[in-house]
């Protein structure tokens, strides 16, 4: 329940500078180095939404964010139905930037049948400043801000890593609503696509 959460900012901002600093070398290592829905679209995943709403998804996924680029309000467990890569992410992270270029590459090579959510858990950092990084690269998928209550859960359920933005910590949604943070350093599209386990299309296999 949210409301037993008692984390403080600053607790958080430590936990995170912790995260980061324990990343350092990792972040050095060669190996470490969107728009909204349409309204169909929305319209033909109603049935999946509505399944969804019937798991038993857990509390970080319930919380309202929302989208920097064009205001909206969404929940992860809205989405859930295809396969959502989450990445934890802070603007000043280049290491992040690198692991946002993949998903730029996935998105052109399978579209929207992988979901794609940026999330700063950077708790220095806001919507504003998280808008002009998408704007300034050209990303267009689900970019938002996580409350700190949130962050909390994620570092419970994953662990310290998750915060660790050096480290390109990517979580993985399932189809059913299971999740698992993927392992450390920038993942390649490629790499992201085989983790859901969606075979290529055609068109990206050829």
């Amino acid at each position: 329940m949210r409301m037993n959460l008692r984390i403080r900012p600053l607790a958080l901002s430590l936990a995170v500078l912790l995260a980061i600093a324990a990343g350092v070398l990792f972040a050095i290592d060669p190996f470490g180095a969107r728009e909204t829905l349409a309204q169909e679209e929305m319209q033909s995943s109603s049935t999946v939404i509505e399944s969804a709403a019937e798991l038993e998804l857990p509390a970080w996924m319930d919380f309202e964010l929302e989208d920097a680029l064009t205001g909206e309000a969404f929940r992860i467990r809205d989405l859930v139905g295809r396969p959502i890569l989450v990445e934890s992410f802070a603007v000043w992270c280049s290491t992040c930037l690198r692991q946002q270029k993949e998903m730029a590459k996935l998105i052109e090579l399978e579209g929207d049948r992988i979901v794609h959510i940026a999330l700063d858990t950077d708790p220095n950092e806001d919507l504003e400043t998280v808008r002009k990084h998408a704007l300034r690269y050209g990303f267009d998928w689900y970019y938002a801000v996580a409350p700190i209550e949130m962050t909390q859960m994620l570092i419970e359920a994953f662990g310290l890593t998750v915060v660790n933005a050096p480290r390109a910590p990517v979580v993985l949604i399932e189809e059913d609503g299971t999740s698992r943070l993927l392992e450390s350093g920038v993942k390649s599209a490629e790499e992201l696509l085989e983790a859901t386990g969606l075979e290529p299309t055609e068109e990206a296999g050829g």
